[in-house]
């Protein structure tokens, strides 16, 4: 079994864990804004003192990688590399909409024909989304969804779907069909990494830590600032 740093970055979340032998034996998380660069180093530096004092050592560091925020998501990444080199650790890299679903298959979902959509919120009515069955098993590939009642009718005709992440709740009335569930309070976060950083690490699933980058779906544009009057 193995030992893991999780670090989760993607959202106004932040997050951190550490999981040995299938277990979360850390976790903090910081749920008051986007405060990464001051709360993450923080996070982290208490979690590998909890390690190093019960003499725990690491295999790997595990990141979520995207789509997410574009400097969310930088200073996650950085962070993971940065300790993977200190200590020569692996790197792995969790997409982040596969990450939202853990928490929702945790729950009982009746259906066995039900699909999965994780949605985190891009602007207006655009979310990154994906579509995925009970196996997380990609049924339609990441996309940033300008959501329409027609975006997701053709797996609504067939199937139920659940909607969830910070994305879903605005997307629900523009939607409008029957077999479209929203589950709310779904969010992002270290302590849900585990299953899916372990099954990557025994899988050899790593990345290569000098190139690694986040996975943003679209480019950052920088906005000039508005002229003061």
């Amino acid at each position: 079994m193995s030992t893991i740093l999780h670090i989760e970055t993607s959202t106004d979340v932040c997050s951190v864990a550490v999981s040995e032998d299938s277990h979360v034996i850390f976790q903090q998380e910081d749920h008051s804004g986007p405060n990464h660069a001051e709360s993450l180093g923080t996070m982290v530096d208490e979690a590998l003192s909890f390690t190093d004092n019960h003499a725990i050592p690491f295999d790997a560091v595990a990141v979520s990688c995207g789509p997410g925020s574009y400097t969310g998501l930088r200073i996650g990444v950085s962070m993971a590399k940065g300790i993977c080199y200190g200590r020569n650790l692996k790197l792995i890299a969790v997409p982040t909409l596969e990450l939202l679903c853990v928490p929702v298959l945790l729950r009982e979902i009746p259906e066995e024909d039900a699909l999965l959509c994780p949605m985190l919120d891009a602007r207006r009515m655009e979310v990154y989304a994906g579509i995925y069955d009970r196996a997380l098993k990609p049924v339609r590939e990441i996309g940033a969804d300008v959501v329409t009642a027609e975006t997701y009718k053709e797996y609504l005709d067939k199937h139920p779907v659940y909607f969830f992440g910070n994305g879903a709740k605005k997307c629900m009335e523009t939607i409008n069909h029957p077999n479209a569930h929203l589950i709310e309070g779904i969010e992002p976060l270290a302590k849900w990494m585990q299953p899916l950083a372990e099954k990557r690490l025994l899988n050899n699933q790593t990345e290569d830590v000098a190139y690694f980058v986040p996975y943003y779906l679209k480019d950052f544009v920088a906005k000039l600032p508005k002229k003061l009057l």
